[in-house]
Order: structure tokens, then sequence, then C-alpha cells
């Protein structure tokens, strides 16, 4: 079984590196599709403010944030933070003052991100097509665009992502994403998801990168049981621009995407923010361009000893046989010394057959002359 690490930061670091901000304007109802997994914060500029929710699939009525809900909290300043959000989570929230008056509320979407269907235009991998929901109102379902975000690395190659949500349209009507549009409802359909399109991009340098310090991370082994270890690359979100590096070569979704052999995986649902890694290696991340955290991972001696040890197993299998192990030399040694005995033995034995006739004909000419 695969061991899993995870060197995550982001208890350290402040809101607004770690959250996707969602704003709506005081005294209106705004509507949002995002992805579930994905820590979001939605604002509310009210000292002391209270949230009310609704959850559109379960329908339990509305929850007041008095009522423990182990992903949310309010902060000192009114924002409600989601960490880790559920599409089960889907529905409405509605932030109040400390007297009753409502200061804004949200439909929000979370939209079901282990279903992300990515595609590649540098591979002519195609989006999602426009397809009907078949509820008898001519409904379309399509997919929303994102802006492009910017391209992750600067003067070298890299990629640059967007992301769509599902929506439903209805003639006449307003695009509803899916979720909200289809509440407690549960159709089977490969068309109601999210997706993520990647390209190839390579930009100046525009702007004076910053000299904060990153973080580095060499203290960590790979242990004897364990395949692979995940890497998490601080203040870094689906949401936000991502490179990986392995000893100086980029780790780019073309490859991951194009079925080529791999050493590592970019988790597509935190948008490569993790990194799956089965061997040592110098790695480093960068976010909106800007080098984050160097990961080098080691071997442990138990491990290495282990691998040392099928190494030289190996050496006895067919076609791979460069040098027999320590063990079995002394053993080989005494093979040879047994067949070298055998055969002076045998060339004793073929000399004393050879030789002996001609002493048998000298003893009888002696009788004779008697």
């Amino acid at each position: 079984m695969l061991s899993t690490l995870w060197l995550l930061l982001s208890f350290a670091v402040p809101a607004q590196g770690v959250y996707r901000f969602v704003s709506c304007p005081h005294g209106k109802k705004c509507q949002k599709a995002l992805l579930s997994g994905n820590d979001v914060l939605l604002q509310c500029q009210s000292a002391g403010a209270h949230w009310s929710y609704f959850f559109l699939q379960t329908r339990n009525g509305w929850t007041t944030s008095n009522t423990s809900v182990s992903n949310m909290e309010t902060t000192p300043v009114g924002h409600l933070i989601i960490r880790n959000p559920q599409p089960s989570q889907t529905g409405l929230y509605s932030c109040q003052t400390k007297n009753g008056t409502q200061v804004t509320q949200y439909e929000i979407d979370f939209q079901n991100v282990i279903a992300l269907y990515i595609t590649h235009k540098d591979l002519d991998q195609t989006s999602l097509e426009n397809s009907s929901l078949n509820l008898g109102r001519r409904e379309t379902i399509f997919t929303l665009w994102e802006p492009w975000q910017d391209c992750n690395r600067c003067r070298v190659p890299g990629e640059r992502k967007r992301l769509g949500y599902c929506y439903v349209q209805e003639p006449l009507g307003e695009p509803v994403p899916c979720g909200i549009f289809l509440g407690q409802a549960r159709l089977m359909s490969k068309r109601l998801r999210p997706e993520m399109q990647v390209e190839a991009c390579q930009v100046p340098c525009t702007r004076t990168m910053s000299t904060r310090e990153y973080t580095i991370f060499d203290n960590f082994h790979f242990s004897k049981d364990s395949g692979s270890l995940w890497l998490a690359c601080p203040l870094g979100s689906i949401y936000r621009p991502i490179m990986w590096e392995a000893n100086g070569t980029s780790l780019t979704w073309q490859d991951q995407l194009s079925d080529q052999e791999i050493s590592t995986i970019l988790d597509p649902s935190t948008g490569g923010r993790l990194l799956q890694i089965f061997q040592p290696a110098t790695y480093k991340c960068f976010v909106h361009q800007e080098f984050m955290a160097q990961f080098s991972p080691m071997i442990s001696p138990e491990k290495l000893e282990d691998q040392k040890s099928k190494k030289e197993d190996q050496h006895w299998q067919v076609g791979k046989v460069l040098s027999p192990p320590k063990e079995a030399d002394s053993v080989l040694k005494g093979l040879k010394l047994m067949l070298l005995v055998v055969f002076v033995l045998a060339l004793v034995g073929l000399l004393f057959r050879v030789f002996r006739p001609t002493w048998d004909k000298r003893k009888n000419s002696v009788l004779l002359v008697k």
C-alpha cells in the first residue's frame, strides 16, 4: 500500500494565499459555480456577522451559524471560510448583520472536482460539446469558461489553464449552474461535470519578482514500505498558476495527458498543487511564476538496504547475471575446487589404465627368464 506524506502549509499562511475569494455587492444575491475540494472565502464586510445556509440536495431547512459545521468558519470581520467544500454543500448562503439585516446572499454550486474533465489544446484534445438536458423545456447544457490564468512560468516554456463550469440555460432564460438548476434531481449524464483546459505558453517576465524567501524541505524520506510520496506546493490552488520541476525539468500536463511514461503525477483535483512522486530528486514548485518551495526527499537506510538486497537477488535472473551475490561466492569456489579434484582423479585413473598393460608384460618377461 502506498504511504502518503502531506506537507501542507496552509495553516501557516494568511487567508488570501490559500482561499478563492468570492464577493457580492451589498444587498445583492450572486450566483457562482466553484469546484469542490478547494477552499473558498465568501466575503461579507460586517464585523460580527451571522451566516445561515440552505443545502439544496438535503433541503433540511435553513441552518444558522450557531450550528456547528466542521468545515465552515466565520472570520472576525464577517467572512465565511469553507474548507474542502463538498458537492452536497451546494446551496444558499446568507450573511446578516448583528441586527439581522441582510448584507449579501450567495447561491453557490460546488461542482464535483473528481469528475473534472481535462483536455490539452496542444494534444488536439477537445472540450465537451453542448448537450440537451431532456427535461422537456429544451434546456441546453454547456460549459461557461473562466478567463485563462496567467502562464505558470515566464521567459521559459510553461503552461496555462482555465476552468469551466457546467451550466444549464432554458430558451430566453439566464444561465444557471447545473447543481442549482437541478437541486435534488438526480440525473445520470457524463455531461454534468466541470472542465479544465490547458495549453502551452511562453511569455516575457513583465514584473519584478519578489525577493521573498522560499522554503526547503529535505528532512523526510521514502520509508521502506512506501512506494510514493505526496508533495504540496505552499500557497498553491487550482485557481492559481502552478508549476513543478524535477531536477530542473518541467513537469507538464501535456506529458501527463499524452500517456507518456512519467515518474510523477500532477493531482487534477488540486490543479497540480499536489504532486505524487515515486523516486528521489530535487523538486521545485512555482506559484504565479514565483519560486515557492524546494523538496529533496531521500531514501531511508532501511529502504536502501532493501533495494540492495533485491538488486542482488536479481543478479540470478535470466539475462541479468552480472555477478553472483557474496553469499554464493564461496559456494561457487567450492564447486570449482570439487570439479578440479574430480578432474585430477579421472586423469590419474586414465594414466593408470594406459601404463598398467606395459607393467604386466614386464612382469611376465621376468618370469620366463627364470
